[in-house]
C-alpha cells in the first residue's frame, strides 16, 4: 500500500483534492468523518465527552451538539486539549483498523486536517498540504459555512500554521488559484504517487 497523508487548514481545499484523487482510483479515509463516528450515540467517545463536559452538549437521544461544543473549545485551549485527548486516540485506532482492511495494492489517502496537531505517526509514503492565504480561507468560511469573521479566525488560529504544516509536508498544493489549475497540479502529484507505488498511470 502507498499511503498519502493529505492535510491543510480549514477551508484550504483538502476535500476538493481528496475527491479528485478518489475519482482517479484512490481509497480515502477521512479523519473528520471518523471523528464524528467515534462520538456517535452509545460510543465510548460520547460517554467520555459527557463525563468531561456534561449532559448539556447532548440531545435527548444522545446526539452530540458539535456546534455548541465547538464554540466552547475554540474559546478555551484547555477545553480543546481535553476534547482532543478523547477524540484523537479513538480516531487513530479506527484509522489503523480501516487501513488494515484496504487492498494491499491501494493508493490510500488519509485526509486529516490535524496531522500536525495530532502528531500522526503513520508510515506515510508522502505528505501533502493544501494551502491558501488566511484571508481567503476566512472568506470561504464566511461564504460557505455561515461563520462570522471572528468565528472563522478563531478556528484558523486553533490549527497549526502553514509553516508548521509545510515542515511536515513533502508537497504543497496551492488552492489560491483557479480550480482547473489546482486539479491540474493535483493530477501531476497523483501521477507521481502511481509511479512510486508501482501502479500504471
Amino acid at each position: 500500500m502507498y499511503l498519502v497523508g493529505l492535510t491543510g487548514g480549514i477551508a484550504a481545499g483538502k476535500s476538493t483534492v481528496a475527491k479528485h484523487w478518489v475519482s482517479r482510483g484512490g481509497m480515502e479515509i477521512d479523519a473528520d468523518q471518523l471523528a464524528r463516528e467515534v462520538v456517535a450515540p452509545n460510543t465510548i467517545g460520547a460517554s467520555q465527552i459527557r463525563e468531561t463536559f456534561g449532559d448539556k452538549f447532548f440531545d435527548e437521544v444522545g446526539n452530540l451538539d458539535r456546534k455548541a461544543l465547538g464554540e466552547l473549545v475554540f474559546e478555551s485551549k484547555d477545553d480543546l486539549t481535553k476534547l482532543e485527548a478523547i477524540v484523537h486516540p479513538l480516531v487513530r485506532a479506527r484509522t489503523k483498523e480501516l487501513l488494515s482492511e484496504l487492498p494491499i495494492d491501494s493508493v490510500a489517502i488519509y485526509t486529516i486536517p490535524l496531522l500536525v496537531e495530532a502528531n500522526v505517526d503513520l508510515s506515510f509514503d508522502s505528505i501533502v498540504t493544501v494551502e491558501a492565504p488566511e484571508a481567503e480561507r476566512v472568506r470561504r468560511l464566511v461564504a460557505s459555512r455561515g461563520y462570522s469573521e471572528q468565528e472563522a479566525k478563531a478556528r484558523i488560529s486553533n490549527q497549526a500554521t502553514p509553516i508548521e504544516r509545510a515542515v511536515r509536508a513533502d508537497h504543497i498544493l496551492n488552492s489560491n488559484q483557479d480550480i482547473f489549475l489546482l486539479l491540474r497540479d493535483a493530477d501531476a502529484l497523483w501521477a507521481k504517487f502511481l509511479t512510486a507505488s508501482g501502479k500504471e498511470n
